[in-house]
Parts: structure tokens; sequence; C-alpha cells
């Protein structure tokens, strides 16, 4: 059967020699003080084979951290390791787009640099715990941003993004999904403002637009992606009965910007996606998480996806792409060393010409 998957695209600014492209994976391997790494750099250029690299979460402020050892972009420090990244990954002919990623009331005072209280759209703890140094923990009350620190967020994202390409990247992505900051204040079980960011699905919807415009005056609409991950229950999110009809009006209203692409996770919701994919006039990255890597293509060649991104496979195998059009054997993840290990399970997966392939234990 002839397939899509292998012909190119342009994304943005970028010529894409194929529809894969490198999914956002926290890894956990920056500085302490959220400067990315040489190690960091080693691992995205092994990668730069699947065209898109989408990094990692990554903060645009120090209110924005969630997890340990997770980068920033915000500091001289944080665009100067980034620049080592973004460098290595162009000399090997991939593209990196920064994942900036704040994380509300994900995140714990032990784990950020000021350790102070996690920040929300509401006083509501998301029910859940989280690793810091001394192990896991439980999630204390987020405190509620004020009318004032909403919009000093917003202008940290539209910092974190000029940042980002002065750091050498070729866009950025929003991290609207995954139980961040963004979705809880989409969501109606973690948003209970009563002001103009809260109550309607047009309230609970502005501050991500308000986010992303920053953005796309800071830094261009083809240089801005979108990711979002309707239904998606992480961090104690419920979206409740209005969920799908605010997906819906969020991608009309981020339709009218022209960006980059639009990123979903897409779980359960066919008549969803199909709803996005008819609205949406730009390219569509959708990440099934789970499928078969034989069924990449399914979605592009049935016209419901543009790009197929790839995560858990990709992080273990550094020439995946060579690997999906040759059918050669996969390294098996290791999923004890995701998080935070060094070098093991990070860029000691052996590519074909290596060694024999690790084994996850």
């Amino acid at each position: 059967m002839t397939t899509k998957l292998w012909s190119p695209t342009t994304v943005g600014r970028m010529q894409l020699s194929h529809r894969l492209a490198l999914a956002p994976m926290t890894r956990s391997r920056a500085l302490s003080d959220g400067s990315p790494t040489e190690i960091m750099a080693e691992y995205y250029e092994q990668r730069a084979s699947l065209g898109l690299l989408i990094s990692e979460g990554t903060q645009p402020s120090d209110d924005g951290q969630g997890y340990m050892n997770s980068p920033g972009i915000y500091t001289d420090a944080h665009i100067e390791g980034w620049k080592k990244v973004t460098d290595r990954v162009h000399a090997a002919g991939g593209h990196l787009f920064i994942q900036i990623m704040h994380a509300g009331r994900m995140s714990h005072p032990d784990n950020t640099p000021h350790h102070r209280q996690p920040v929300a759209p509401s006083a509501i703890a998301p029910g859940t715990q989280i690793y810091t140094v001394t192990g896991m923990q439980d999630i204390p009350d987020p405190r509620e941003l004020t009318l004032t620190e909403i919009k000093q967020t917003i202008e940290d994202h539209r910092k974190a993004a000029l940042a980002a390409i002065r750091a050498g990247a070729d866009g950025v992505e929003i991290h609207g999904a995954n139980g961040y900051l963004i979705q809880q204040f989409l969501s109606e079980n973690s948003n209970t403002r009563t002001d103009e960011y809260g109550g309607s699905i047009e309230n609970r919807v502005r501050f991500a637009l308000e986010v992303t415009k920053a953005i796309v005056e800071e830094i261009g609409a083809d240089r801005t992606g979108f990711r979002i991950s309707p239904g998606n229950t992480l961090g104690g999110i419920n979206e409740g009965s209005s969920g799908p009809q605010t997906y819906r009006y969020l991608v009309k209203e981020l339709a009218k910007l022209h960006l980059a692409y639009l990123h979903i996770s897409q779980k359960e919701d066919e008549a969803l996606l199909r709803d996005i994919r008819s609205t949406w006039g730009s390219t569509l990255l959708v990440n099934r998480g789970g499928r078969p890597l034989d069924n990449l293509a399914a979605d592009i060649d049935a016209g419901l996806a543009d790009v197929a991104p790839i995560g858990i496979w990709a992080l273990a195998n550094p020439d995946i792409v060579k690997r999906i059009k040759t059918g050669a054997p996969l390294n098996q993840p290791d999923r004890a060393t995701i998080y935070g290990a060094g070098s093991r399970g990070y860029t000691d997966y052996p590519a074909l010409d290596n060694l024999t392939p690790i084994q996850a234990e």
C-alpha cells in the first residue's frame, strides 16, 4: 500500500522530508537551575533524523516549574544551554521547537527555585502526588492567580518564546495539555473563577488564546505550535460535559491565528478529532499514544493528520526513522531510566550499526 508517511511536507518555515516527529517527553536531565546540559544536546542530536523535534516541557518562569531538573527558558544561562542543543540539532539536519510548559498546580515548593506555593486558576489541589528530592509527596493546595499575575504569566510566556528564538530554536510549542496550567484554565473542575477567565467556555479559553496571541506577536505564527489533549485526566483534570465543545471553540479561535501546527494527543473521541481536522487549516500533528508503529501512517493516509509524532519508541531508538523504514528490530525502552538517570537510558541506546540493543530491566 502506498503511504504518505515518507512524503515531504511544510510545517511553518520548515521543509521536512517525511511525516514523523519527536513527541515532547520530560526527561529531567537539566541542571538544578534549569540550564540544559551537554548530555541533553547529545540526546536531541541523536534523534535529528526525525526532522521536527519537540522538546521536553520547559518552564517560562520560576512559578512554571513542576518537576525536578526540568529545563527553563527565561535566563541567560538557559539560553546559552539551549543554544548548544539547537546548534547540534541543526548541524545534524534537524529542527527544534521548544515546548513552553507552565506546570501550574502540578508542582511542589521543593521543586522550584523560590520554594513557593504552586499557582493555578483556582485554589484547588489536583489530589495527587509528585516526585521531589525527598521522594513522593502530596501536591499542596495552590494559590489562585490574581488578574495582575495572569497578565504577568502571559508576559512570561511571551518572553520565554523570544528567549527560545534567541537560543536558536525554530519555534515553540505552547503546552495546553496533560493537566498543566493552560488545561487547568480550560477544565471545569480546576477553574471555578467568576471573573473573565472562568465560567463560560469563552472565558475559560481566554487565557490560552491570550498566551498564544502574545507569542505570535513576539515571534510569528509560523514559529508557533499549540498542543492539546482533550479528555485527558492527568493531574486530576475533569473537563466535564463541556469538554468537547471547549476544544471545538478553542481550535476555531486558534485557527484564526494561522499557527505552524496544532498538536493533539488523541484518545477516544473520533468525532472530535474529525471536527478539529475540518476546522484546522494548517498542519495537524496527531499523537495516538500506544499505537503500534506499523500503524503510524493510518491517520496521515486517512487525511486525519499531517504528521505522526513518536514518543517512547524514539526515546529508546535514536535512529527510529531508519528502523521503521527498514523494518529493523527495536531497542526496548527501559522505563526505570526515563527520568533523571544521567546517560543511562538516555544517550546510550545503540543505533543499528552499534552494539546489541539494550533490553528493559
